[in-house]
């Protein structure tokens, strides 16, 4: 099979895949409102690291989500150390420099209101983001948009799954990106980040963020995906499989991170 021809196979088989085997989830998309939200992510890149608390609005309000104030947040990992979060500004929770290690299991623990939220994530090993490229919009080509592609060697043997970040002139994409490899195991793999959120011209500068997730943090990202729900790191008015006991809204991802940059021609 040529290269050329292998992205489109794995587009395919991957949504061909989650059809068949993945659980259909219920989103009900009510007005019910009120509930925690958390949005967490620990990354390999040495520097600040935040956790995002808020309370969810009726879908049909604006995306203004009340911030959660005065809770106690940390993060520890297999090795016991913990790690403290502080507020500022109010309902984000950071720490200023700490890097995830591949390989390690790290557990949130908020304790807010009188109750005890807890998630943990396994942060997989980084795979390299070998470049990105564009080409012209085999749908779009009169208006000259452009395409862009991702390209990467996926390890053989390991299970691997991804999220990719698109952004344009600093304006993140609504559309998620997930995929796993369960199609490309040990192949090296050319992926369209197809999306009509953004046109993407000639001029523009694009960023391409890759992470490597764990399995539970992957079906959470592809359920927003196949619903076309949320919008870049934010949540839905619902909720997909989560991390989080007791259930609430959002994730706690520790995951690896890389970008990188391609001016538009």
């Amino acid at each position: 099979m040529k290269t050329t021809d292998f992205k489109y196979f794995v587009i395919v088989m991957n949504l061909a895949l989650a059809t068949a085997c993945t659980k259909v989830v219920d989103l009900k998309l009510g007005n019910d409102t009120g509930k925690l939200v958390i949005e967490g992510n620990v990354t390999n890149k040495r520097g600040a690291q935040f956790i995002k608390l808020s309370r969810n609005v009726a879908f049909t309000a604006t995306n203004t989500y009340p911030t959660v104030t005065g809770a106690t947040v940390s993060v520890s990992d297999t090795t016991g150390k913990i790690f403290p979060f502080v507020e500022g500004p109010a309902g984000i929770y950071s720490i200023n420099s700490m890097a995830g290690t591949a390989g390690r299991t790290y557990k949130m623990n908020i304790a807010t209101n009188g109750s005890v939220y807890t998630a943990s994530s396994q942060m997989p090993r980084a795979v390299k983001l070998d470049s990105i490229t564009e080409k012209v919009d085999a749908f779009d080509k009169k208006n000259n948009r452009r395409q862009i592609t991702v390209h990467f060697q996926d390890p053989a043997g390991t299970p691997n799954q991804y999220r990719f970040i698109l952004t344009v002139n600093g304006v993140e994409v609504k559309r998620i990106f997930a995929f796993n490899d369960d199609f490309s195991d040990g192949r090296y793999v050319n992926l369209d980040l197809f999306q009509n959120d953004i046109d993407i011209i000639p001029g523009n500068t694009v960023t391409v963020e890759m992470q490597c997730v764990d399995k539970t943090i992957y079906t959470y990202w592809f359920t927003l995906m196949r619903e076309g729900n949320g919008f870049g790191g934010g949540v839905a008015p619902s909720n997909p499989p989560t991390n989080i006991k007791p259930a609430a809204l959002g994730y706690f991802s520790a995951h690896t991170t890389q970008s990188l940059i391609l001016k538009v021609n």
